[in-house]
């Protein structure tokens, strides 16, 4: 069941991928050929004007053999295998980013529930066997209820020579610790990718510009028109860059901030499971 939620939630952050990709190849499609169409010259004396076919047809050829050389796709045919292979770790590591944003999400909800749940239905059992019944076999809460319980339980032997409170407390905080730890599970990706995203898009632009201008050097066409065209496409890889490194980074803050909240259900569960514990060793000593 996990597994088809973790395949579910790739699915979506696919879709949710691409859609800035299919807004990018609009855009290129459309603003550089407007942009590529010449003005008029002013200076130039007024010529003839030209037949109503040709100015019916004139506006159409334009723009599209503008836009002949222009969008993702001639990009990604102009480029060669260092730029093909950057432009591939940017949709990884945005794709990874949207997964475990989708995934931690869904974690951090569920933790919230099962924390509502564990109010309400195991601070009111007649023992601590029953309290953990009531909860889901794979809840954050019922792992630490039962850590506390089989650490009393084993204060025996070796165990027994340590201070039955710093026992208890030690089990406690070591499945605490665990819970805290698979809630950090994937951040680090996403501070990676926030912090070097930008700086892989702008290896690509570097990498595309350079290369353009060798090509322009050696045709020995070194006008506008001639450059601007893969200058252009060369520097969309740094928004490309941006655009993976930007929710990356909200996406780690934003976490971070429900992860603390949970955590301190978390631990106000914790803390009021240590005082139960302590006070049934009180009684049955």
């Amino acid at each position: 069941m996990a597994l088809i939620k973790r395949i579910s939630a790739l699915l979506v952050a696919a879709v949710i991928f691409s859609a800035p990709v299919v807004t990018t190849v609009v855009s290129l499609q459309s603003a550089p050929a407007a942009a590529q169409t010449p003005a008029p010259d002013a200076a130039k004396p007024a010529e003839a004007a030209p037949s109503p076919a040709a100015a019916m047809t004139a506006p159409v050829a334009a723009p599209a053999a503008a836009s002949e050389g222009l969008g993702m796709k001639a990009i990604w045919d102009k480029a060669d295998m260092v730029a093909k292979f950057v432009l591939f770790i940017l949709i990884v590591m945005s794709m990874g980013s949207w997964y475990i944003l989708i995934v931690k999400f869904f974690e951090q909800r569920r933790l919230m529930k099962e924390s509502k749940a564990a109010t309400e239905t195991f601070w009111n059992a007649g023992s601590l066997s029953q309290g953990m019944s009531t909860l889901h076999e794979d809840s954050a809460f019922r792992f630490i209820a039962e850590g506390g319980l089989k650490a009393t339980e084993r204060h025996s032997g070796l165990m027994g020579d340590v201070d039955f409170n710093t026992w208890v407390t030690m089990s406690i905080q070591r499945a605490t610790d665990n819970v805290n730890s698979r809630l950090g599970d994937g951040l680090a990706f996403l501070a990676t990718v926030g912090s070097t995203s930008p700086f892989v898009g702008l290896f690509g632009t570097v990498w595309g510009i350079y290369h353009a201008l060798v090509a322009i050097g050696q045709s020995g066409q070194s006008s506008l028109d001639k450059v601007a065209g893969p200058i252009g496409e060369s520097l969309i890889m740094t928004a490309i860059g941006l655009a993976v490194a930007v929710p990356a980074v909200l996406s780690y803050n934003w976490l971070i901030r429900r992860n603390k909240t949970a955590m301190e259900q978390v631990r106000a569960f914790s803390s009021d499971l240590h005082s139960v514990l302590m006070s049934q060793g009180n009684k049955a000593k």
